[in-house]
């Protein structure tokens, strides 16, 4: 019972997180108007599978199967988060998805269009938290919650062993 009681907080701690980091990255884009490039709203999708992986590992007898889950999530987080700081330090090429190079317009409405919709180049970092990135915030974060996951993994097949 001890470890499962474990378990639930860290699947509640996580949640919070989860939701914390979305509702800040809402409060960023909508209140302070800072737009997102493609990368930073792929960053998000982790967070969101980890809010029903958390309440669905919370609810469950056998929590191990969702804790391996919440692993799986974090790692492609953290590669994912990792790719964009290395986009933002020109360590890695911009993929072409985050560019807004329109070539191929010819309407001058789609034009316009494509203008004003566009996001923001994927190398820009138009916001920082104590002089940080907040890809490079994500890839940290991400990071420690996959260690201490696989962490809780290792002690959950050592303890049924």
């Amino acid at each position: 019972m001890g470890q499962n009681f474990n378990l639930k907080n860290y699947f509640l701690l996580i949640f919070c997180i989860s939701i914390f980091s979305l509702l800040s990255a809402i409060y960023i884009e909508f209140i302070l108007d800072q737009k997102p490039c493609k990368l930073c709203v792929y960053q998000r999708v982790p967070y969101i599978i980890s809010i029903f992986i958390c309440f669905l590992g919370f609810a469950a007898q056998k929590k191990t199967s969702w804790l391996f889950f919440l692993s799986i999530i974090f790692i492609s987080s953290s590669f994912l988060s990792g790719y964009h700081v290395g986009i933002e330090n020109n360590i890695f090429t911009e993929y072409s998805g985050c560019s807004n190079a329109n070539i191929n317009l010819i309407d001058k409405t789609e034009i316009i269009k494509s203008l004003t919709d566009s996001l923001p180049s994927c190398k820009e970092v138009n916001f920082r938290l104590f002089g940080l990135s907040l890809a490079t915030i994500n890839l940290f974060v991400s990071i420690l919650i996959t260690l201490y996951s696989v962490k809780l993994l290792i002690n959950e097949k050592n303890r049924s062993n």
